[in-house]
């Protein structure tokens, strides 16, 4: 209960302050606790913005059986969707304790899950998943970036798109064969 009353109140700031104006003392000062409280639960910042994304969104993917990896992407892009407000303030900040560098590890993390088991355990195998996660995390900065960005459908729709053209063109072309793009 304590945590959620911080994370709520951390959250009613970004709707009026930048993320890095926001201070450990304004979260308290906004739901009445102490200093002493939000340490007692919470490492920094950061800490806490982690702590809402794996209670609101990856102890509930993990209860869920997708029944394919777009399925599971498209819910993770409407989560994202419902708090852009939100995250598109917290995905402005890096470093290696920010929610983008969370996110990435744990992203990674699914990738090397779901590729390795299609591509091997080579280093080949790790640039791809690396390759792969990246790109969804720059992308996912980009989308809620916008101010008008799109529905998580529709960004589904665009990824799927050009992720099944991609592939075509690719297994168009033979192996060893010269291409001129």
């Amino acid at each position: 209960m304590t945590k959620k009353a911080l994370a709520a109140a951390f959250r009613d700031l970004t709707f009026t302050e930048p993320y890095a104006k926001i201070s450990i003392g304004d979260i308290c000062k906004r739901c009445n606790m102490s200093r002493k409280t939000f340490y007692y639960h919470f490492k920094d910042k950061e800490d806490l913005v982690n702590w809402i994304f794996h209670t609101e969104f990856v102890l509930r993917a993990r209860e869920k059986n997708y029944d394919s990896v777009w399925q599971g992407l498209e819910d993770l892009m409407r989560y994202f969707y419902r708090h852009h407000v939100f995250y598109r303030k917290i995905l402005q900040e890096n470093g290696p304790t920010s929610f983008s560098a969370y996110f990435s590890e744990l992203i990674h993390a699914v990738f090397v899950e779901k590729l390795h088991a299609i591509i091997g355990d080579s280093k080949a195998g790790d640039f791809q998943v690396n390759f792969l996660a990246d790109g969804l995390v720059c992308m996912l900065k980009r989308w809620l970036a916008q101010p008008d960005c799109l529905a998580p459908e529709e960004l589904i729709a665009e990824l799927r798109s050009g992720a099944y053209a991609m592939a075509d063109y690719i297994f168009q072309i033979m192996p060893g064969e010269k291409h001129d793009e």
